[in-house]
């Protein structure tokens, strides 16, 4: 457990490399201006222009830069120096100003030397790569000024718990499990078959519950909790569906939640 985040890191620098010239990213549409925001998160976190915005666990910046083309002062922070190197080349690219730090979450307080921000930003399948939520909550808090907003979408805690086995989703994994899941897996979510050299991935289960009281914890104050049948990605092939508006849906048990969104004022 020492190594977990050098593991993680070194496996999101393969990921990276695989991501640049995917069709799941689409590098040359973003470039062309598209944003690769979903919307629900510019219509529940509204107008950005003019404010500064700390996106942490930022990948490659893609959305960090999607807030820049909005008018946000944005400062995006990653594990990966690939990812973080990449971004700076978007960056310029577009000629924007965003920032990009190579840091792990728990370093980034010390990286920031108190600087604070209008807005704290994140989303999609970041909460897994967290052992320790009430550190993650407390930058969080130390990083907003009074009056700040948090927000993020992300995917929900319950999706966690299934499994694709034997053309069925099973539910394989415990709702209320804190111990740390191994997993191998040497090619990424993109779909694409290219192979990373490091496989190994240490990730963790968050309870709603959980995210919720570590960010009350903090001295954060809830505007509100949405969740949402449907996910902005095919998280479970063969089982999704995606409507007329781009949504990922169930094609059975529809009901279910697959993700949720939280925003909360540092009061």
């Amino acid at each position: 457990m020492t190594n977990y985040r050098d593991m993680n890191r070194l496996n999101w620098n393969d990921r990276t490399a695989v991501h640049a010239k995917s069709k799941f990213y689409n590098i040359d549409a973003f470039l062309a201006g598209k944003s690769s925001l979903s919307g629900l998160d510019q219509a529940e976190l509204g107008d950005v222009a003019g404010r500064t915005m700390l996106h942490l666990q930022c990948h490659f910046g893609k959305d960090s830069l999607s807030w820049a083309r909005a008018g946000a002062h944005v400062t995006g922070v990653d594990i990966s120096e690939e990812a973080i190197a990449l971004a700076q080349s978007l960056n310029e690219k577009l000629g924007l100003h965003a920032r990009f730090l190579r840091s792990d979450i728990y370093d980034a307080k010390e990286l920031l030397q108190g600087e604070l921000f209008d807005i704290v930003y994140t989303s999609y399948g970041v909460l897994c790569w967290l052992p320790d939520l009430t550190r993650w909550a407390e930058l969080i808090s130390s990083s907003l000024k009074q009056g700040g907003i948090f927000y993020m979408a992300e995917l929900h805690p319950i999706t966690f718990i299934y499994e694709a086995v034997d053309n069925h989703l099973k539910f394989s994994n415990p709702y209320f499990d804190t111990e740390v899941r191994i997993y191998d897996s040497a090619t990424t979510y993109t779909g694409d078959e290219d192979k990373m050299e490091h496989p190994v991935t240490y990730q963790w289960q968050h309870t709603l519950g959980e995210i919720i009281s570590a960010l009350v914890g903090a001295g954060l104050t809830l505007n509100f909790l949405h969740e949402f049948p449907y996910t902005v990605y095919n998280m479970f092939p063969g089982f999704m569906a995606q409507d007329d508006q781009g949504k990922w849906r169930l094609k059975e048990n529809n009901h279910l939640p697959l993700l949720f969104s939280i925003k909360a004022t540092k009061c």
